[in-house]
């Protein structure tokens, strides 16, 4: 059975009828059922998401004669083919220099000068209300001037009940941010609030003055420094065998890449954490030839192509182009890590957005892990939804949240 994300707007059906589908969301789900070269009639179904978002609600709109009506298909499921690509000096003209978009300059010595207004928002121990997420600030690595932010949700009603752990990593291209930006600490206080979960964030040596992998290095270290930290929050909070690694953007790389190296390790290395899954939120991906979305989408305005590209240049090894390991996933074989993650029962959400020049990388990623037997939540908006959306405008992040509460 092949899915297929499309639009359902006066299909006719074999009975005569028609539906526009007028009553259903801007973005659903279509199976097609079935189909044999000697089947003539394809059953349609809608597939929608519960308000819950814990179940599926399938609704039969009719039955096409096969090749009967024009229908055109987009399919989440890319393939090879559909990837091929176009080369990058084929690019549509900038509408920015990447350099301004992103508010750096590069200094002769190879570091960069960052001048992005970046509002912080400060930890705080001991909130005057009640029913507010605690959070405060840890050192992590002091030769690395690493830390972590942790938030607890309140006791009440259970005092004595253990929470899951989202060992939750920061977004702004390996290159800008910090868990006290405060777009994150909004994110990670949001979460730790409506799902009952303990979030860590902690922080990496961010690039070119440290390229990959010094992040991954660093978020190697932080997940092992929970499970051997002596914190107090931690100790008494968190059920340790309910761990997830997430992150948004290049946090999302960030967490696949922890989560290929914690499932090669030793259970032994980790206990007592128990790693259940990885959400990967608008996950930063790339690779040298241009998928369509990013042909499609090369000036937006939340992401610009010319932009993503510069950061993976600053972040890549010396030397490295995009189809890097650590930017394209799918360049090199993973079997053996993604069996390991199926074996364990891990789960992975991949949340992306239909206006991220970064969506047809994600789908295809989300593909490949399917074809493997992994348990994967595909999480797609519509075209409004722009490049970490869910972290800039509150009603989308409350939504998003909601649809993790499935997962975590």
């Amino acid at each position: 059975m092949q899915r297929w994300d499309v639009h359902l707007k006066n299909l006719t059906t074999q009975g005569g009828g028609s539906t526009t589908g007028e009553d259903m969301d801007d973005d659903i789900f279509v199976e097609h059922v079935g189909v044999a070269n000697a089947t003539p009639i394809i059953p349609i179904f809608a597939v929608t998401l519960d308000s819950r978002f814990d179940f599926l609600t399938f609704r039969e709109l009719g039955r096409l004669q096969k090749n009967s009506v024009p229908i055109s298909f987009f399919s989440p499921t890319l393939s090879k083919a559909n990837m091929a690509g176009q080369h990058p000096d084929l690019d549509p003209a900038p509408a920015v220099d990447a350099y301004d978009y992103l508010k750096i300059v590069l200094n002769s010595d190879g570091t960069v000068t960052r001048g992005r207004d970046d509002p912080t928002s400060p930890a705080v121990p001991d909130p005057d209300h009640p029913s507010a997420v605690r959070t405060k600030d840890v050192p992590l690595n002091p030769t690395h001037n690493t830390w972590a932010r942790i938030y607890v949700p309140p006791s009440s009603p259970a005092p004595d009940q253990k929470l899951p752990l989202i060992v939750y990593y920061h977004g702004g291209g390996f290159v800008l941010m910090s868990p006290s930006s405060t777009v994150n600490h909004d994110f990670c206080y949001l979460m730790a609030a409506k799902l009952s979960a303990v979030v860590v964030s902690p922080s990496y040596r961010l690039a070119p003055e440290h390229r990959l992998p010094a992040a991954y290095d660093d978020a190697m270290e932080a997940l092992r420094w929970v499970r051997t930290a002596e914190d107090e929050w931690l100790r008494e909070r968190v059920d340790f065998s309910r761990c997830f690694l997430m992150g948004t953007s290049a946090g999302g790389n960030i967490a696949y890449h922890v989560g290929l190296r914690a499932c090669a390790a030793a259970a032994a290395d980790l206990e007592p954490l128990v790693i259940r899954g990885l959400i990967l939120h608008h996950p930063f991906f790339g690779r040298s030839l241009r998928t369509e979305s990013e042909v499609r989408l090369f000036n937006n305005p939340a992401l610009p192509v010319n932009g993503a590209g510069l950061l993976w240049e600053l972040a890549l090894p010396a030397g490295a182009d995009r189809d890097h390991e650590y930017c394209n996933p799918t360049s090199v074989d993973r079997s053996e890590e993604w069996d390991r993650m199926r074996a364990k029962g891990w789960r992975v959400a991949v949340a992306a957005g239909g206006g991220d020049p970064l969506i047809d990388q994600q789908r295809e990623l989300t593909a490949e892990l399917e074809a493997k037997g992994m348990d994967v939540a595909g999480i797609f908006g519509g075209e409004g939804d722009y490049h970490g959306v869910e972290l800039v405008e509150p009603a989308k992040g409350e939504l998003f949240v909601e649809k993790l509460k499935g997962i975590v």
